[in-house]
């Protein structure tokens, strides 16, 4: 355990950040008004960054042995799973599909040991900004100091082995995401970037420009072209619930992240690792009913993103986000409450990519529960 907490620092912007932020490809820097702030940055200290890189590759570890429990024992009522779907998870998970990467959300004050709030597992975002920008970011305000960031690179090497490891029809790899989502493009384009440097041919399409052919029996493309392998920014419970999913059973094609990511994109999972893992120092205590935990504790819908529909019940009173998921099955966690620094609430994203912790990003907010009004703050260690 370190000694001293992190520290926030109130810093003078770069005069022409915005236009640096343009030339990497990163335009969604207002979004929902100031996202990308440079007028703070949190400083940390190389023991503290040890213990964040240490925490996330033994959560990694501990993911890829609940999932192994949950495939041998069949546990997809757990994780309200179609036992279709769950089927192909199983067949994933034995053929050892290659994963790209995933984003743990960490609760971390530089002294107690980093908690895990949950695993951002299959659509991750938060990616340009916590590689390439916070970098060069970095490398002009803090030259002389150092940054937990080595996103861009293992990104690549792990587009290399996915190249590596694919058929002849395969090195073709179409990106896709949802129609006018600034944040979700910008994520999709990097990536597809890296891919192409990596070796791959590419294409984007939307989501909505995905085919099936009925007479070739495969999805394919506006063009036509035939989809074999298709990195996707769009959750596998909405891919589950569309109406060309059962075709997927067949596997006419691959998907990045591979369907083994279903389970672990879920916060079915939290409670899972806690009865696997009961007191580990980097778990929250988390189960599938509220009544072996004490107030203040929390309820999450197994899916939800961008912090909606969570709950904190604090015995005399009860503080809501809004948002779609108020129908989806929930599983309680205890609450750890996050760090306050004047006034705001950071949260790590602690980035695993190819199976290695590789970087943060810190996103922080003015309520206790990161939603997507947050800010993206970066961060140094001296």
């Amino acid at each position: 355990m370190v000694s001293s907490k992190m520290q926030r620092i109130s810093i003078t912007p770069r005069s022409d950040w915005q236009d640096k932020c343009d030339e990497v490809g990163f335009h969604f820097y207002e979004l929902d008004g100031l996202y990308w702030n440079e007028r703070v940055c949190y400083q940390f200290t190389s023991e503290q960054i040890d213990e964040i890189e240490a925490a996330t590759q033994e959560l990694h570890e501990l993911c890829l042995e609940a999932v192994d429990c949950i495939v041998s024992e069949q546990r997809y009522q757990q994780l309200s799973i179609d036992p279709d779907f769950f089927e192909l998870c199983c067949r994933s998970w034995t053929r050892e599909d290659l994963s790209l990467y995933g984003r743990f959300d960490l609760a971390y004050d530089g002294v107690n040991p980093p908690k895990l709030l949950e695993y951002n597992a299959d659509t991750p975002t938060a990616l340009l900004e916590a590689s390439v920008v916070q970098w060069m970011w970095l490398e002009e305000v803090f030259p002389d100091a150092d940054q937990f960031n080595s996103i861009h690179e293992k990104l690549l090497a792990q587009f290399q082995t996915i190249y590596e490891n694919s058929p002849p029809q395969g090195k073709y790899l179409h990106f896709t995401c949802e129609r006018d989502t600034e944040e979700d493009l910008g994520t999709v384009e990097y990536l597809r970037d890296l891919a192409m440097q990596a070796g791959f041919e590419t294409k984007h399409l939307y989501i909505d420009e995905v085919g099936w052919d009925s007479h070739r029996m495969c999805f394919c493309d506006w063009e036509y072209k035939p989809i074999k392998l298709m990195f996707k920014l769009y959750p596998w419970e909405w891919i589950v619930d569309d109406e060309f999913s059962q075709f997927l059973l067949n596997e006419p094609m691959q998907l990045l992240e591979p369907p083994w990511k279903m389970i672990l994109s879920n916060k079915a999972i939290l409670p899972i690792l806690w009865e696997l893992f009961p007191d580990h120092p980097n778990l929250l205590p988390a189960y599938f009913d509220s009544s072996p935990l004490r107030h203040p504790y929390i309820s999450k819908p197994i899916f939800s993103r961008e912090g909606a529909n969570i709950s904190i019940y604090y015995g005399d009173r009860t503080y809501q986000t809004p948002g779609i998921y108020q129908d989806v099955p929930v599983i309680y966690q205890a609450y750890f409450p996050l760090p306050e620094f004047q006034g705001c609430y950071p949260v790590l994203g602690s980035w695993v990519i190819g199976g290695e912790a590789a970087g943060i990003g810190i996103r922080e907010d003015r309520t206790p529960i990161t939603q997507n009004t947050s800010q993206f703050i970066p961060h140094y260690f001296i």
